[in-house]
């Protein structure tokens, strides 16, 4: 079908929870005990499988750190945690349960570094237990759950960073002041880049055993629960949409927290919409591999392209857009910015370089978010929650508006995109990247999400019935979540 049945679509989504939603059962309120100046700040880490073992060598690197406990619901990664840090003399309590965690009073701050699908849910229950939090990104699987990690934040007076560690980059600290001061003229367009090689996960053909010693339901959480039906339980939940976002919520989503910083926005876009698809291959991921979001603010949008296939078939390097690969590019006036997380170069409007900004990489980050834990600071952090709320419903958008678009022909998207020369090129661009990869551009039906109008302060989209776009489109912005693991209305 060319014309997707949104309808239906939004029944089985809302469907997905297995279970109603419900009071959460939230951890026993209560505070750790004040920090002294030489007391050590207890840490525990959440999730072990990927990230987690970086943030235990992260924690580990700043002075006045003491790891406490270790926390994961497979036992096999959990006891090996354990045991390669007691080989350091390093003594941590294991926890599989989160709950159970947040009773310790051996625990002041957490570091999150789970599936997408619980950072805010655990974020709000370990605010409401008085601890600190440093959540990765995305902070957030939907909109509304980033914001009510804010609002929990800030009722229980906590210091919550999130782990977008370009923020304590200095070069990038000094880029955000030149451009806010114009030196660089006025700002025209923003663009984010998410080039980065994704293969196939492949294709079952019935549900995957779940691995020995993990713990399934709390594994899923506040997801829907059922088959397993992909090959790795593990990493590729990134690629489906009830545990993950797409790379543009994985990857993606330090640059563009990169391209709102640079812009200067405090709130969500006035209208959105998007082009993409998964091309390449037929597996069992659901979301795009291959995505064009515009955040249309104004004056300056932000169109931000997402590309997990390779320069061309049988290669693999990858694209890039001015030299960027993996960053973003910020067109102005008079010249324009080129880099990401390792800094980059300001060129004048002829493409000749004019100056070097020195990356540091980010490498503080942690160390900034132990900072104001001592100093119970939320200006001292570097990427307040509020920050990693914005950047990360962006992708959100992104997602919303291609869930809902319709299947079209590349002749047909650019004839609706004529009115826009940026956007007619980046089409374009989208087009001889999936031609170079073997993709047949006129048999396939790249899917145009349709425009949606929002209201950014009230972090929704317009609606003006029940049925129409918006009305549809808000019931993307919040997730159902199975009992009794369940983000709360009030915090």
């Amino acid at each position: 079908m060319r014309t997707q049945n949104r309808r239906k679509f939004i029944t089985e989504s809302a469907a997905l929870s297995l279970v109603g939603v419900g009071a959460a059962t939230r951890p026993v309120r209560g505070a750790s005990a004040p920090l002294g100046a030489n007391d050590a700040v207890r840490v525990a880490v959440v999730g072990l499988h990927g990230k987690g073992a970086h943030h235990i060598e992260m924690f580990k690197a700043v002075p006045g750190v003491r790891l406490t406990a270790l926390c994961d619901p497979d036992e096999n990664v959990l006891a090996k945690a354990v045991t390669g840090l007691s080989g350091q003399n390093v003594k941590v309590e294991p926890f599989a349960d989160i709950r159970k965690l947040l009773e310790s009073k051996e625990v002041d701050a957490i570091s999150i570094a789970t599936p997408n699908h619980w950072h805010s849910l655990m974020t709000v229950w370990a605010c409401q237990a008085g601890k600190d939090v440093y959540v990765e990104k995305p902070v957030s699987h939907c909109v509304w759950e980033g914001r009510k990690a804010v609002e929990a934040g800030r009722k229980y007076g906590r210091i919550v960073q999130a782990g977008t560690q370009s923020r304590s980059d200095v070069a990038l600290q000094e880029l955000a002041q030149l451009l806010k001061k114009g030196e660089l003229g006025k700002i025209l367009r923003i663009r984010g880049f998410c080039y980065k090689r994704r293969r196939s996960i492949g294709k079952v053909a019935g549900p995957q055993t779940i691995p020995a010693g993990i713990n399934y339901d709390l594994w899923t959480g506040p997801a829907p629960i059922g088959p397993l039906w992909r090959r790795e339980l593990h990493y590729d939940w990134h690629w489906v949409w009830p545990t993950g976002n797409g790379d543009i919520g994985n990857q993606g989503v330090h640059e563009m927290d990169m391209c709102r910083w640079m812009g200067g926005y405090d709130k969500l876009p006035p209208r959105v919409f998007s082009i993409g698809g998964r091309f390449g291959y037929d597996d069992d991921a659901t979301t795009p591999n291959t995505l064009i979001s515009v955040l249309d603010y104004e004056p300056a949008p932000i169109i931000f392209e997402v590309r997990g296939l390779p320069q061309a078939s049988g290669s693999e390097s990858m694209s890039n857009y001015r030299g960027i690969r993996i960053g973003f590019v910020v067109e102005c006036e008079n010249g324009y910015f080129a880099g990401g997380g390792g800094g980059g170069w300001i060129y004048d409007p002829a493409g000749k370089r004019v100056r070097q900004l020195a990356s540091t990489g980010g490498d503080d980050h942690v160390a900034n978010f132990i900072q104001a834990v001592r100093s119970r600071k939320t200006s001292d952090l570097n990427a307040d929650i509020q920050e990693g709320h914005l950047s990360s419903a962006l992708c959100h958008l992104g997602n919303i508006t291609h869930r809902l678009g319709t299947q079209l022909t590349g002749a047909e998207i650019q004839e609706k995109l004529k009115s826009r020369a940026d956007l007619t090129e980046t089409f374009t661009r989208f087009s001889e990247h999936l031609t170079a990869n073997g993709v047949d551009m006129g048999k396939v039906t790249p899917v145009l999400g349709p425009v949606l109008e929002m209201i950014p302060e009230e972090e929704r989209f317009e609606s003006k019935s029940e049925n129409d776009l918006g009305a549809w489109a808000n019931q993307l912005i919040k997730d159902s979540y199975r009992h009794p693991y369940v983000v709360p209305e009030q915090v």
